[in-house]
């Protein structure tokens, strides 16, 4: 079964020193591209979880998030320069008495210098954490694929549906098929004698000339290769690999095959399902968009 490449996996998980949570976005795109963000002290997972994501996506634009949180312990420290603050309060208390200024320099007015209270990480026990990390990674990723399945078990369905009005206009083309040839021979016949004015000085030359120009309308080879194209289509939707690109160039395959019989049919019936053909394939190259 086919799977698309929009999705979504998410996972919580918990170690001694934090609580991490791993989120998982993906979208179509015609290679497979892996963003992954971490917090700095994690960056030495970054490439890990690159590769592991390789190993379950194929396609499609894949975006990993890893967030740390508060486990009770603290992942933030707090730093005050007490130094950079005495010289704050002293310069201000001068200022205070040069302007002749009421009030106190008090603890509000120096906390809304930035620079000095800082925040920063905690030293974390990396080698702990990543492992909670690549066991929310895996819990994110089962989600995703879950998720994939279900949306391309929906997109089997509707590529089947446009597939199957296409072949129902197939077999009415073919139907029709059989005569075109006769019928494009005896037009232009028609068309010569009223020329010539029914004089035809040779007869068996007409003929054969005229029945090479009709036979330059018949269908049977396109039809028969657009019937392949459609019975490896249905194929392809039943395999388990990644199959968006094989779909896309058997609907490349299909259209060729379809304009063709749009141009050798002189015939209006053949036209209008020729462009109820194309308009399903349409909708097909829109679909096969979204599959892996």
């Amino acid at each position: 079964m086919i799977r698309s490449m929009t999705g979504y996996g998410k996972k919580d998980d918990t170690s001694k020193q934090a609580g991490v949570t791993v989120e998982i976005r993906s979208v179509n795109h015609r290679f497979l591209e892996v963003a992954v963000r971490v917090p700095r002290s994690l960056a030495q997972l970054e490439e890990q979880i690159r590769k592991t994501v390789q190993q379950h996506c194929l396609r499609g634009r894949v975006d990993v998030s890893v967030t740390l949180h508060n486990n009770g312990g603290g992942l933030k420290t707090v730093q005050i320069d007490q130094a950079l603050a005495k010289q704050y309060h002293a310069a201000l208390t001068k200022l205070q008495k040069t302007l002749g200024m009421r009030g106190a320099v008090d603890m509000s007015v120096l906390a809304g210098f930035r620079d000095i209270v800082s925040v920063s990480d905690q030293p974390v026990d990396s080698n702990q954490v990543s492992k909670t990390v690549l066991r929310a990674l895996g819990g994110a990723l089962t989600d995703l694929d879950r998720m994939r399945r279900r949306e391309g078990e929906a997109l089997t369905k509707d590529l089947a549906s446009h597939l199957e009005a296409i072949r129902t206009a197939k077999i009415a083309v073919a139907k029709k098929a059989p005569s075109l040839a006769q019928e494009a021979f005896d037009r232009m016949k028609t068309r010569v004698q009223a020329l010539l004015q029914g004089a035809i000085p040779d007869q068996a030359r007409l003929s054969q000339e005229l029945a090479l120009f009709a036979d330059r309308s018949d269908l049977s080879e396109e039809l028969v290769r657009l019937e392949s194209h459609m019975l490896q289509f249905d194929q392809t939707l039943k395999s388990k690999e990644s199959v968006g690109k094989t779909l896309e160039f058997l609907l490349q395959e299909m259209g060729r095959e379809v304009n063709t019989i749009g141009s050798k049919a002189n015939d209006a019936d053949i036209a209008a399902l020729v462009v109820r053909m194309k308009a399903e394939l349409e909708k097909l190259r829109e679909q096969v968009q979204n599959v892996e």
